[in-house]
């Protein structure tokens, strides 16, 4: 899957268009006239490959569905993409983390598979992508956890009306897992199962956990540049947010993260129906979403997230998260109640696991999840 993405972002590079486009020498200055004829050529090509995912991605399936559009939600429109090959399969509602990370602008690659076995449903949380951009920021007092919840309650029940489902089922990501577990305890008649990965356990732990963790995994590969700037942050809490980006880089580096999330700008940049206001407002939703749910968000221990789960709860985790660390999500998984419970972890993943072991994810939903839903007649 990772081969996949690089190789979508980096299809402009072997088309020749950013060698034509960029082949001065990065100090002689452009003439206008130059730089906008650089910038059609590299849409051009951008379009063209737009153009052929748009064909190799489509839902062809005459029994499939393919529907984006805004969905009134909350009092505001919000914007919602359902895709799927037949639509008797389970519906899947994917939250997106950050806050305000949203998915949508990139996935289309990553989530083809998934497709095959769920209809899934992708939505630009509030304060976020599309949905920001055609609300505007005016609507940034509004951006809670527990309007975010509340919001996510209501497109479960459109969902289940448009879809003619009786329950759907919820897979949380980061920050999205903290939406999710308020969806799951506030309405489990909505719902066949929560599943959270990169799934936020204790926010007062978190870093002080995801250091020790960091400074192991650096003692055991050797690596002293590592040991040598973690160590100069020393462990949080921290005064400034230097400690946070070099606990976040090396975390990245560890997990390998860093071509994955530089390779979704390159299937940003190339998704079917996208254009770089979609990219835009993503940048533009991650930083009002920050200002807005960080603050409610860092004092969060497990109680609060909630301990007793009236439907079947998942946790599959990155065996090695130095961002949301893999023991909390484990310990979380150990305190809780529930009808059905269990943590899995992915074996080479990390934060991302998710969208970088995919198909190993896709195994896990089919194998324990999916079943749950195919018991239950639809509506």
């Amino acid at each position: 899957m990772m081969r996949r993405i690089l190789g979508c972002s980096v299809l402009l590079l072997q088309l020749g268009a950013v060698s034509r486009i960029f082949g001065q020498a990065p100090d002689v200055p452009r003439q206008p006239e130059a730089t906008d004829s650089a910038y059609r050529k590299l849409d051009a090509w951008v379009s063209l490959v737009r153009s052929r995912n748009a064909k190799a991605y489509a839902i062809r399936s005459a029994t499939g569905i393919d529907e984006a559009s805004y969905v009134p939600i909350g009092g505001i429109e919000q914007w919602v993409t359902i895709r799927g090959q037949k639509r008797d399969n389970p519906v899947l509602l994917f939250l997106h983390g950050g806050p305000g990370d949203v998915t949508n602008p990139w996935s289309f690659a990553l989530f083809a598979r998934w497709e095959e076995q769920f209809t899934v449903v992708q939505w630009d949380q509030r304060g976020a992508g599309r949905t920001l951009r055609k609300t505007g920021p005016s609507i940034a007092p509004t951006v809670t956890l527990d309007r975010i919840a509340q919001d996510g309650i209501e497109l479960a029940e459109f969902l289940r009306t448009h879809l003619g489902k009786a329950k759907i089922i919820i897979v949380g990501h980061s920050f999205g897992s903290l939406i999710g577990v308020r969806m799951a305890r506030a309405r489990p008649d909505l719902f066949f199962a929560y599943v959270g990965t990169a799934q936020v356990a204790d926010e007062t732990r978190n870093y002080v956990v995801a250091f020790d963790a960091l400074m192991n995994k650096a003692r055991a590969l050797g690596n002293q540049q590592a040991l040598d700037e973690l160590g100069r942050v020393g462990p949080p809490p921290y005064k400034t947010g230097e400690g946070y980006g070099v606990q976040r880089r090396w975390a990245n580096a560890f997990e390998g993260a860093d071509q994955f999330i530089y390779g979704t700008i390159g299937l940003a940049l190339v998704a079917p129906g996208n254009s770089v206001d979609d990219i835009d407002a993503s940048f533009e939703g991650q930083q009002l979403s920050a200002e807005r749910l960080v603050p409610q968000s860092t004092s969060l221990t497990p109680n609060d997230l909630g301990l007793n789960f009236a439907i079947p709860v998942f946790v599959f985790q990155g065996a090695e998260d130095f961002t949301t660390p893999t023991e909390l999500a484990r310990d979380y998984v150990n305190s809780i109640t529930a009808p059905q419970k269990a943590f899995v972890p992915i074996v080479g993943g990390g934060h991302f696991a998710v969208f970088m072991k995919s198909d190993q994810f896709l195994r896990e939903l089919v194998t324990r999840v999916r079943p749950l839903a195919l018991r239950v007649k639809d509506r």
